[in-house]
């Protein structure tokens, strides 16, 4: 008799965790994704100081172009004029995926976006930072359908083999 309350009473708990759990990430998740179209949106209405704030100090981005490897900081440079005349990209989201780490204290996801340029995707990470979530990384690329990937071989052959002689891994 006691084993079985005992069962029950363990049974109890382990379903009452799971539950909060799957709400912890159901609620995480709605703020991953409430920051990330936000942040969207803050580049999109030219809005610098909202745009930035969401990222960590030592953020990384990363553009479509071979060369645009930014920190925050030079990024913010990069970025401003574009901000100060109102000359924002405006990314979509059309889906994402979000992935926690065990502690849940790191996010990673990927995005499909409706750019200038068509299809894009992002991808990148954020991470709690004083109980606040930040982009510390992100990664944009143009997808490409895999039908088309020989004409594109082709028509970035000469820029990538200039771009090769300087690329030597250090």
């Amino acid at each position: 008799m006691k084993n079985k309350k005992s069962l029950l009473i363990s049974m109890f708990f382990l379903v009452l965790s799971t539950i909060v759990f799957s709400q912890d990430i159901k609620k995480s998740r709605d703020e991953i994704n409430a920051i990330l179209n936000q942040w969207h949106s803050d580049v999109a209405d030219s809005n610098f100081d909202a745009y930035f704030s969401k990222m960590t100090v030592n953020s990384v981005f990363i553009g479509t172009d071979a060369e645009e490897i930014w920190d925050k900081k030079k990024f913010k440079e990069f970025s401003k004029p574009y901000f100060d005349n109102k000359e924002t990209w405006n990314f979509t989201p059309l889906n994402r995926n979000i992935y926690f780490s065990p502690d849940h204290n790191t996010v990673w996801f990927d995005e499909l976006l409706d750019t200038w340029m068509g299809i894009c995707r992002g991808s990148g990470v954020l991470i709690k930072e004083n109980n606040n979530w930040k982009i510390a990384h992100y990664v944009l690329s143009v997808t490409i359908p895999n039908d088309d990937m020989k004409e594109i071989i082709t028509i970035k052959k000469v820029n990538d083999s200039v771009k090769l002689k300087g690329l030597i891994l250090k």
